[in-house]
């Protein structure tokens, strides 16, 4: 996806468009189009969500822990697996799976041996 940056002084990004601008305007005004899944415009648009929410940033760590202690829970037998209900079991397995093809990766060295 296409989209369109403009870029201060010291070429950071400082403002994005989705929308293309007038020819007059993109010129004068320093816009440019780029592609949606650079590195700058990645950046730039993840300090303006967490600018405009201060806990997104803290909301990902706090999910693995909850998820560390609904292992310990159910480890030490407070709660059974079964006592989740159902959309929970099937997203705790999806992570619980996810989690563990990431460590299989990280095990790998560059020439995809142990």
């Amino acid at each position: 996806m296409m989209i369109f940056v403009k870029r201060g002084a010291n070429g950071e990004v400082i403002a994005v468009s989705r929308e293309p601008l007038a020819n007059a305007e993109s010129r004068e005004g320093g816009w440019s189009a780029v592609s949606g899944d650079e590195a700058e415009v990645l950046a730039f648009s993840r300090i303006i969500s967490d600018a405009a929410n201060p806990l997104e940033s803290s909301d990902l760590s706090l999910v693995r822990v909850l998820e560390d202690l609904i292992e310990l829970l159910i480890e030490r037998s407070v709660i059974r697996f079964t006592d989740l209900p159902s959309p929970a079991q099937q997203k705790l397995m999806e992570r619980r799976g996810a989690r563990e093809a990431l460590q299989r990766i990280s095990l790998l060295d560059d020439d995809g041996v142990i």
